[in-house]
């Protein structure tokens, strides 16, 4: 008897652990490590504007529209409509449902009806996932075995929410993230209860889901609509509340075609998707700074422009729109048209490496400002120059003479923003660029002083960043595509006080279309034009409001065209764009900015843009960095005590019943000279006497322009003593003659204004001095090297 009592107790004992360890199983296999359902789903990219509207949805790896959605970011209408269409016992049946199983097999084969399945929701996803095929018994079988083995490894939430993400709704769209965006256009949380019972009753027969094109209007098909209702009816059943939404079903329901799936910002939306691959993100949702409503602007733009000057042989165009505030890019239009194979329309123009033409001027003065070189009112020498082998021209081929820093800018010269930028010096221009993080330079030898007239490359988003830049005061920030992107404080390029004044001189450039430009604007635009060498590139950058935009004209194939000028091609499109979001957003305000706390207005004399002396006739005002910008009293206007009756310069002591003061302009030999080609008269100012003691004005010293300071000239060994260097040199009105020196070695003497050639006989450093016929002197080092 004791034995068979033990007996009986152990296998009690037995039979309750048995049934403890069956009972944890599920707790087991559920705390066991596996992969979340959602991996066995590839799932899509939504990427969307700033506000929330769609941009595109692109395919999964699979070619399916697929997008997971949480589900507690579904309808809740939309899910209970599921479950009371498709599974009433979901939350209560583990994973199979014996009484469905009969009653499908019933109905399929005793009574020979249509085909039911009798699956649970369970099982559909078990289907879904391993691909079964369940028309047959022996299909069926394993289609539950792997239901149970899904409902003992997941919990119910998370195998309804992957069903409801995996479900079919027709054609290639999978999941009610998916169809909702391309049915209904809107997320899966905001839908009407009309709209998350249609797509509730739809996996069931997933042909239905197809939108029927009834006149022109995509409406949902008599079956589908006919399923609905019949949900409709057992809803209300549990939902009293709703029957007043009754009214709501009998109106025609529209579900867009997947051929109309939103499309838009193609080249922006592809370069997103490129560089979240880089990033290694996979966020299937992607918020941009894009501005739907801007970029439909821009793009109309773009095309209506193209359209209408086909022919002048503009064919395709690109534009970028950023806003200064936060550095987000609000419109991108990489061509004129994506789908347009002959112009390489996919090419995204915004990121392709370009000349930039004269764009890149504005940085050159902002630099000499900081460096002291000159303020916005300096004259500077729009004449014929050479520097070193590099003998730049202008545009139109033609010179000035002495010219403002401002009207320089404006006016586009080159021979100015090449003399300043042969100035420069920690940073040049080259290392400037370097610092601002444009890619893919050469070496600085590569491309010498050619690069300030465009002779490197920039994209249009890198030229706009700069651009916005000079708008920030001077900040550099990058740029972004991103919603989530931090918004970074910035490097400092420029001081404020630079940045500040290149932007007034940019405001003064006047618009190329003279009958917009005489009506009052209450926005100011800055603005710069560029085109390429052999008229392969014309540009417009420039801001507006608080918005920095760049547009280009040329071919991606490089093809030039005579049309392709800034102001004639790129210039006109800019202004539209700009007048368009004007009228479109009449808000459209300036950001306010403070003034520079250290910057100051003087007095200048015009002619020579110095502080005025006694004599100067025009006066008039520029902005001035005290302790920065170069600052000196004009002598241009110079008083002369003339001898009345011989008409010459007489010497002191002066006799007031025989002498008169008269006022001269005395402008350095080259300005001199461009004058006189340009018939321009000016009186040549009187020889000043060599009076004892001294007694007239005395004028500038000569200033050396060739060779550049601190040069280098590489020479042949063969042709030493027979190649030559060019030495020029500005000299004072006053001057006549100008001596040369190399070192002490006595080089020859020309008349002031003309180059002195000179060929070396050695290698080594040398001090190149010139001494004009007053005396007064200029240097500079030169140094000639040898190579075979």
């Amino acid at each position: 008897m004791n034995s068979l009592h033990r007996f009986r107790r152990i296998k009690w004992h037995n039979a309750l652990v048995a049934l403890l360890l069956f009972a944890a199983l599920p707790v087991v296999l559920r705390c066991w490590p596996h992969e979340p359902l959602r991996a066995w789903f590839p799932s899509s990219t939504a990427v969307y504007d700033a506000d929330g509207r769609l941009l595109r949805l692109t395919l999964a790896s699979d070619d399916r529209y697929r997008l997971w959605v949480p589900l507690e970011d579904m309808s809740p209408a939309f899910v209970d409509g599921v479950l009371l269409h498709e599974d009433r016992w979901f939350r209560w049946h583990p994973g199979v449902s014996a009484w469905g199983l009969v009653r499908g097999a019933w109905v399929t084969y005793a009574r020979h009806g249509s085909r039911q399945g009798g699956s649970t929701i369970t099982m559909q996803l078990a289907r879904l996932i391993w691909h079964l095929d369940t028309r047959s018994p022996r299909g069926k079988l394993v289609q539950a075995m792997h239901a149970v083995q899904l409902e003992a490894r997941y919990s119910k939430h998370d195998i309804l929410e992957a069903y409801l993400n995996a479900a079919p709704y027709g054609r290639n769209v999978e999941g009610v993230g998916a169809a909702s965006l391309a049915y209904f256009g809107k997320a899966p949380a905001r839908l009407s209860l009309p709209e998350a019972l249609t797509l509730a009753v739809i996996p069931q027969d997933p042909s239905r889901g197809l939108p029927g094109d009834v006149n022109g209007s995509a409406v949902i098909g008599t079956a589908l609509k006919a399923s609905r209702d019949r949900l409709f009816s057992r809803w209300i059943t549990k939902h009293p509340a709703d029957a007043n939404a009754g009214p709501l079903f009998d109106l025609p329901l529209r579900l867009r075609p997947l051929s109309r799936l939103p499309f838009e910002a193609p080249h922006f939306v592809e370069q997103v998707l490129a560089e979240r691959r880089l990033d290694g993100d996979d966020d299937m949702r992607i918020t941009t700074t894009l501005d739907l409503g801007l970029q439909h602007s821009l793009e109309r733009q773009v095309r209506q422009y193209v359209q209408r000057s086909g022919d002048r042989g503009i064919r395709n165009a690109a534009a970028i729109l950023i806003d200064t505030r936060d550095m987000g890019v609000k419109a991108m239009v990489g061509s004129a048209d994506y789908f347009d194979s002959s112009i390489f329309g996919q090419v995204n123009g915004t990121q392709a490496k370009r000349s930039p033409g004269s764009t890149l001027k504005p940085f050159i003065y902002a630099l000499g400002f900081d460096q002291g070189l000159l303020h916005p009112e300096t004259v500077l020498r729009d004449v014929p120059s050479a520097f070193g082998p590099y003998t730049p021209e202008n545009f139109d081929g033609h010179f000035l003479g002495p010219v403002t820093a401002t009207q320089a800018l404006v006016r586009s010269r080159n021979i100015p923003a090449v003399q300043i930028a042969a100035r420069l010096a920690n940073p040049n221009l080259y290392q400037f660029l370097h610092d601002a993080g444009v890619s893919r330079m050469a070496s600085e030898k590569h491309y010498g002083l050619a690069l300030v007239l465009g002779g490197g490359e920039v994209t249009m988003q890198e030229l706009g960043g700069l651009y916005a830049m000079l708008a920030n005061r001077g900040e550099l920030r990058p740029l972004r595509t991103l919603a989530a992107q931090p918004r970074t404080k910035g490097t400092r390029m420029l001081s404020e006080e630079a940045s500040f004044m290149v932007m007034d001189m940019l405001r003064q450039n006047p618009r190329p279309d003279d009958a917009v430009a005489a009506q009052p604007s209450r926005l100011p635009l800055y603005w710069k034009t560029g085109t390429s060498w052999s008229f392969r590139d014309a540009w417009t950058a420039g801001s507006f409001g608080p918005y920095v935009l760049v547009v280009w004209i040329g071919n991606f194939d490089g093809s030039g065209n005579p049309a392709f000028v800034g102001v004639d091609a790129a210039a006109p499109l800019f202004f539209r764009i700009a007048d368009a979001l004007r009228a479109e957003r009449p808000g459209l305000a300036e950001p306010i900015r403070r003034n520079p706390p250290n910057l100051r207005r003087v007095p200048i004399c015009l002619a020579s843009g110095e502080l005025p002396n006694a004599w100067c006739p025009q006066v008039g005002s520029t902005w001035f960095i005290p302790g920065k910008s170069p600052i000196r009293v004009s002598n241009i206007h110079r008083p002369v005590v003339v001898d009345k009756d011989s008409g010459k310069p007489a010497c002191p002591p002066y006799d007031p019943e025989r002498t008169r003061t008269e006022v001269y302009e005395y402008w350095p030999s080259d300005l001199a000279r461009v004058f006189a080609q340009a018939g321009m008269a000016r009186r040549t100012p009187p020889p000043l006497p060599d009076c004892q003691g001294g007694g007239q004005l005395a004028g500038d010293p000569p200033k050396i322009t060739s060779p550049l300071k601190g040069s280098t000239y590489q020479i042949r060994v063969s042709r030493l003593g027979s190649e030559r260097i060019t030495f020029a040199a500005t000299t004072d009105a006053g001057s006549r003659t100008l001596y040369w020196f190399a070192d002490d070695a006595y080089l020859g003497s020309v008349a002031s204004g003309q180059p002195l050639m000179w060929a070396p006989e050695r290698t080594g450093r040398f001090l190149i001095r010139v001494v004009d016929d007053h005396g007064r002197t200029d240097s500079r080092d030169l140094t000639i090297g040898a190579v075979e």
